[in-house]
């Protein structure tokens, strides 16, 4: 009987003793794939980006309610403090930014100046520039550039631009407003160049934060052109941020930004690449292998596995808290020689409770 059963678990032993060890077929995996050509390829980390699209501060223009598109408007009192507090309060909430850029006219060049000037000086920020873009300005208003906001009329569906329009569009020297088409591509044409390189560039030691600083109208063609980057149902927004109504978020119209208002945004790609990866190709002629990953580390356009896009922040305002207006001095044209801006606004004496 003994003899049997030993009989018996000798033949219910498997007949390749080495695939009962642990690991044993990814050992046999890894030779058979060694000996045919192949090579496994590893995953490459989830990395991330982040973006704030900012509205400048408040203008003269804006105070006058005149159109100002490439106009160059200055920023009133309240608009220097309103860029100040938000420089302030990015650099508390957020590490120092890697780029900056900003449209060319003042309003825009003094926000980013603020942003700058917060950032922290005893890192790589220390170096940290902005970029003036004429790429960046706003919609050109033409001939109403200067010209005080039209009301629509009430015996007619035209807005009171239109209608105006109607009425000098024969008179010498009259300009029409920049088209729809001409604001789409130059922003297409700016995420292309300043964009996307930094999406799909190697960023091993440092992800890049990217802060651009234009205005209202044409950051909303911005969003568009950066939202048409990324795939259908791979942009989503942050948990219990809802802008819509009846909890509906049309996301290439996510509403307007307020003076330094921002749109925050998150983008993540994790690049998976080919498990394995056939060898054969560096015998014919010398040819290297084809990988989906270059020498240098940099992700070819067309080639990344995967890109998504989280909306964290909409016209975000949360700086501009306890921020009051002082009448006459708040809607002036802020003067760079006079003293600190903020002395304006402090009490000469401060009671306790307030």
């Amino acid at each position: 009987m003994e003899v049997n059963s030993r009989c018996c678990q000798e033949k219910r032993q498997p007949p390749w003793p080495l695939l009962a060890q642990p690991h044993a077929w990814q050992s046999l995996w890894r030779k058979t794939t060694q000996f045919l050509g192949f090579s496994p390829v590893k995953a490459r980390n989830v990395r991330v980006m982040k973006l704030y699209l900012i509205r400048h501060g408040e203008t003269v223009d804006n105070v006058a309610q005149l159109y100002a598109g490439v106009r160059d408007s200055p920023l009133t009192v309240q608009g220097v403090l309103q860029a100040e507090r938000l420089g302030r309060y990015l650099r508390t909430s957020e590490k120092p930014f890697t780029h900056i850029f900003a449209s060319d006219l003042q309003r825009a060049a003094k926000t980013a100046e603020s942003l700058l000037s917060a950032q922290p000086k005893h890192n790589e920020a220390a170096h940290l520039t902005f970029q003036r873009l004429p790429i960046l300005r706003e919609q050109d208003f033409g001939f109403y550039e200067g010209k005080p906001f039209y009301a629509r009329q009430r015996d007619s569906k035209k807005p009171g631009k239109d209608t105006h329009r109607s009425q000098h569009q024969d008179e010498p020297g009259f300009q029409d407003v920049e088209s729809k088409e001409s604001m789409i591509a130059r922003t297409n044409a700016f995420v292309a160049e300043h964009i996307q390189p930094l999406v799909l560039g190697n960023h091993s030691k440092q992800k890049p934060i990217v802060a651009i600083v234009s205005h209202g109208i044409i950051l909303s063609h911005l969003w568009r052109s950066i939202l048409g980057m990324f795939s259908k149902n791979t942009v989503s927004l942050a948990a219990g941020l809802s802008v819509g109504s009846g909890g509906v978020t049309p996301l290439d119209h996510l509403g307007g930004w307020s003076n330094t208002g921002y749109l925050e945004l998150e983008i993540t790609y994790a690049v998976v690449d080919t498990v394995v990866q056939w060898k054969a190709t560096e015998a014919v002629a010398g040819a290297s292998p084809k990988s989906s990953v270059e020498a240098d580390g940099s992700y070819p356009l067309g080639l990344p596995s995967t890109f998504k896009m989280l909306i964290k922040t909409v016209n975000g305002k949360e700086h501009l808290r306890g921020l009051k207006r002082a009448r006459g001095v708040g809607s002036s044209q802020y003067d760079e020689g006079q003293k600190k801006i903020e002395s304006f606004f402090k009490k000469t004496k401060v009671t306790e409770g307030e």
